[in-house]
């Protein structure tokens, strides 16, 4: 099934969190916290400003992106879960640093 965000939403697919934590605690299902990052896997076309002008989005197709815990609206399709939100509710874009790029 293909799917298309209208106005300024996006698509985001959350990546999921460690089972393990920094100290190597297994953490069970229960207790483990939704992960605040995700992928963007479609966007909408922008929004309208008050005169009706067509405003881009800055997010494109599979940026990583940070989240606020309870943004957006959970879906599911095609078996799988899927968060839908709005442009304002995205807080950042994850990208690789400099050193990170070096090491590659």
């Amino acid at each position: 099934m293909r799917f298309r965000p209208l106005q300024d939403r996006v698509l985001v697919k959350r990546i999921e969190a460690d089972d393990k934590s920094p100290g190597g605690i297994i953490i069970p299902d229960t207790a483990r916290e939704k992960p605040q990052q995700g992928e963007v896997i479609a966007v909408g076309p922008g929004g309208r400003d008050q005169s009706g002008k067509l405003t881009p989005i800055d997010i494109k197709v599979g940026d990583r992106i940070l989240f606020g815990k309870w943004s957006g609206t959970e879906i599911k399709l095609d078996g799988t879960e899927y968060v839908i939100m709005k442009e304002s509710d995205v807080l950042g874009v994850l990208t690789e640093g400099a050193s990170a790029r070096k090491a590659a």
